[in-house]
């Protein structure tokens, strides 16, 4: 018999170490190759590794929540035959976004990307396994979902590698008509008290939200836009769309507006690195849009926005919006964005403080649009009206900047034709 450590992948992008989010097995269990041991997490994506060997789990490198140095050991293997050791294979499973980012509800089909000393493996065929008596193999999101839904997935039979559980796997057990654990009813006193470490995604979010307000000074302005003429021409451009183009959100009519304001206010297009004292001001409009997913905050980039009309705006923000609750979103969709919009859509209220997005100077809130009445002068009239929230860096953008810059998007969507102009 042998001996097989398994190293910390290198996943890439200069990360020299990575969190573990995630084991998939305990000592003493025996694993298969291909089969998933581990999820780990760095600052841009989350990763599965998977088993380069078939053999019996002697010893476990690291506890979740700790953070592994690439290339150290993670594990040993026993193995039939001679020993030896590897880098594991990384695979991408879930990318998270540099906002506060990020695990996504995960996409179960990704090809396993070769790193340095990888050796190749032979795929196992998948086959439906039965439902687990122990603790079931299931990604981050998948058990998320599970837990949000009142699905017991020792009940769930996998069909992924190992018998994995997979998303598509959840979907078959709701529509054989499997019901999820009803909720106990009646009143009671609670008196449990659950513990949760903080790891993973959320610890990737409180660490940049504790960076962003801790670093950046916020200025927050606030703004009511009179949408009405805008959610008209929004209307008529909805019932007239092609069948091949995605149905109009006011999110394309901002991104718009904002390329052409950002032309005359340059300033709130900028990254700023406090370390160095270095502002940095983009030509090119990479617009975050802040998305929520089942295992929290996301920050998919659509890139180069002042190069895209509305219909191929409202496209790429649906299809990346989709990627990222998925979990199929590229690393580089993920990332590299100047300036952020935050919605909550129905639920965005009244007014909201946001957080800047570092290293970005400005984010920009959109809030629910509602029908109040305005007084025109002689009269009040129904108008849909919607307050924007935007927060600048006070040490890049004064407020005069802020204001003005608040201004100009408010003129173009109260007057919407004024977006279509060509400058």
């Amino acid at each position: 018999m042998g001996e097989f450590i398994i190293k910390m992948p290198d996943v890439g992008e200069g990360v020299a170490e990575a969190e573990l989010v995630e084991w998939h097995c305990k000592v003493g269990d025996p694993v298969r190759e291909d089969m998933i041991l581990a999820a780990v997490m760095t600052d841009k994506a989350t990763v599965e590794i998977p088993s380069p060997v078939t053999g019996t789990v002697l010893w476990l490198g690291a506890e979740i929540g700790d953070t592994v140095a690439v290339k150290a050991p993670l594990m040993r293997i026993q193995v039939a035959g001679e020993g030896g050791e590897v880098e594991a294979v990384a695979m991408a499973e879930t990318v998270t976004v540099e906002f506060v980012e990020p695990p996504i509800a995960k996409s179960e089909s990704h090809p396993p990307v070769e790193t340095k000393k990888s050796i190749p493996s032979t795929p196992v065929a998948k086959t439906p396994a039965q439902p687990h008596a122990d603790k079931p193999l299931a990604s981050p999101a998948v058990r998320l979902r599970a837990q949000d839904g009142g699905i017991d997935l020792r009940q769930v039979s996998g069909t992924g590698p190992a018998g994995r559980i997979t998303h598509d796997d959840l979907d078959q057990f709701l529509a054989r008509g499997a019901q999820p654990q009803p909720a106990s009813s009646g009143l009671a006193k609670k008196t449990a008290v659950e513990e949760i470490k903080v790891t993973g995604l959320r610890r990737r979010i409180s660490e940049k939200m504790v960076l962003a307000t801790s670093r950046i000074p916020h200025i927050t302005y606030v703004e009511e836009i009179d949408v009405t003429d805008l959610e008209d021409l929004r209307a008529t451009m909805n019932a007239t769309r092609k069948p091949d183009q995605t149905k109009l959100t006011i999110l394309p009519f901002l991104m718009r507006a904002l390329v052409k304001t950002i032309d005359e206010q340059p300033v709130v297009n900028a990254t700023f690195d406090d370390d160095a004292g270095i502002i940095s001001r983009h030509a090119a409009v990479h617009i975050g849009i802040a998305t929520q997913t089942p295992a929290g905050l996301t920050v998919p980039v659509v890139r180069h926005a002042e190069a895209r009309g509305i219909w191929d705006c409202a496209a790429e923000v649906v299809r990346l919006a989709e990627a990222a609750r998925t979990g199929s979103a590229l690393r580089e969709e993920l990332s590299g964005s100047t300036i952020t919009i935050t919605s909550l859509g129905a639920m965005g209220g009244i007014a909201t403080t946001p957080i800047i997005n570092h290293p970005e100077v400005a984010i920009v809130g959109v809030n629910k649009i509602m029908t109040r009445p305005v007084w025109d002068g002689s009269q009040f009239i129904p108008r849909k009206m919607m307050n924007l929230s935007s927060s600048f860096d006070h040490r890049v953008v004064d407020g005069w900047d802020a204001a003005t810059f608040v201004q100009r998007i408010k003129a173009l969507l109260e007057t919407p034709a004024l977006i279509f102009i060509e400058s």
